[in-house]
């Protein structure tokens, strides 16, 4: 028996490969001259030349591995799902779906099937013995125990699920020509283009991954009193027990907290931080975290500043809460004035609440795709052409004027465990 389980699988992560651009502009040794622009007051620029000295010096030039090798580092930064997935390698000529057998524990509600029989002989209704209750009586009644002459009781079954994750193929490309890259007053106005392009390519897969793990929470939880999105109010801004409630809800799930323990430290005004549970949030929940109060009445939140002696924290770490590590996301989505009607003081659009998605990483929970790379980093692929006789064409450029930068990627993502992905929603003070 099984059953299935699919995000809404938008595409793939990979590893960086960008081929080798050769340039076409050459070098020389001679002396140039070069234009100079000096600010002359109200009547505008003056022009003024300098003359620079020879022995190899390098004309302008499109350094294309250079500029996309740095736009990549920089992208690197706003990583933050990314950081948490493992990797299911999809191999070559398999198609573009990749599905992983998941076996569910035999005491547990998952594991339902036909193959039960208990220590009287009669069937087992649902093959597990008792599920996941952990009710005494319940449990009592359908113990597997043998009798002197043994026989066949006590037969149990087993139940897996399968996941499965699909790659799609994205991409996007800008032009420019080649007056832009002469004349313009920024001599580095290609270089921007590039870093802008990657980093836009970062932030599009990292959308789409934030979206597909908060649709696939198995665990779903609203601040107050509230029942759905559309319910969010004044009164579901979480609180310091809303967050117990969700911590003993990973407990029950078995979902397993970050190992790394930060030490304590000699340092007045330090705190050991035990290890806990990653959290990633939207921006716009400072204010909540800074004035939240334990339930003893001290301040909830604590600082990476404050913490002992800091270790490695993950990208986006702010702070932590009991027992949540808090990741803030700039580029994460938001469920914008999809709340009840909005009241003075809190976030909103179109007159209601903005709802903000908190979700919780549990170890092994989901996994980017990877085709031919490590599915860990972004495995871009350029293409770059300058304006010239690579872009001529009797039909589109017949004089090659225009050039074009191109940008495409895999994006792949299979929820492994939804059991160890939670999902609190909150409103949020201004």
């Amino acid at each position: 028996m099984a059953d299935k389980f699919t995000g809404m699988q938008y595409g793939n992560g990979g590893v960086t490969n960008f081929p080798y651009i050769p340039t076409a502009d050459g070098y020389q040794n001679a002396p140039y001259t070069e234009s100079v622009k000096v600010d002359g007051g109200i009547s505008g620029y003056t022009p003024n030349r300098k003359t620079v000295p020879a022995a190899g010096n390098m004309l302008p030039q499109l350094q294309d591995y250079y500029f996309q090798r740095h736009a990549l580092i920089e992208a690197k930064e706003d990583t933050y799902f990314l950081q948490f997935a493992t990797v299911e390698n999809l191999a070559a000529h398999t198609g573009k779906t990749i599905k992983q057998y998941i076996y569910y524990p035999l005491i547990d509600d998952r594991n339902i099937n036909d193959q039960g029989i208990d220590a009287t002989g009669a069937k087992i209704e649902n093959g597990n013995f008792y599920g996941s209750s952990k009710d005494i009586s319940t449990i009592l009644k359908v113990l597997p125990t043998i009798g002197e002459t043994g026989g066949r009781y006590n037969r149990v079954g087993f139940t897996r699920g399968i996941r499965e994750g699909t790659i799609a193929e994205l991409g996007f490309f800008f032009e420019f020509t080649e007056d832009e890259l002469t004349f313009d007053s920024d001599p580095e106005l290609y270089r921007h283009y590039t870093d802008e392009a990657v980093k836009g390519a970062h932030k599009i897969q990292e959308a789409l991954m934030a979206i597909d793990i908060i649709c696939s929470a198995g665990l779903v939880q609203y601040g107050g009193t509230a029942t759905s999105i559309d319910t969010m109010d004044a009164t579901s801004e979480i609180t310091y027990k809303d967050l117990l409630v969700l911590g003993q809800r990973l407990r029950d799930n078995k979902v397993p907290t970050q190992t790394k323990i930060l030490t304590g430290s000699r340092n007045i005004d330090t705190k050991t931080v035990k290890g806990g549970w990653s959290m990633i949030v939207p921006s716009g929940l400072r204010i909540t975290f800074e004035t939240m109060k334990d339930l003893q009445g001290r301040p909830a939140f604590i600082p990476t500043e404050k913490y002992g002696d800091q270790t490695t924290l993950a990208n986006g770490e702010i702070g932590r809460i009991g027992e949540f590590r808090i990741i803030e996301d700039p580029y994460m989505p938001i469920h914008a004035g999809k709340g009840a009607a909005a009241a003075d003081g809190y976030a909103s659009t179109n007159e209601k609440f903005n709802v903000y998605p908190m979700v919780v990483i549990g170890d092994d929970s989901f996994a980017t795709i990877g085709f031919q790379s490590d599915g860990k980093t972004s495995a871009f692929n350029i293409i770059v052409k300058k304006p010239g006789s690579d872009t001529a064409n009797a039909w589109h450029d017949p004089y090659g004027k225009t050039g074009f930068w191109s940008i495409q990627w895999r994006y792949g993502l299979m929820v492994k465990r939804p059991e160890r992905l939670a999902c609190l929603y909150t409103t949020a003070k201004l």
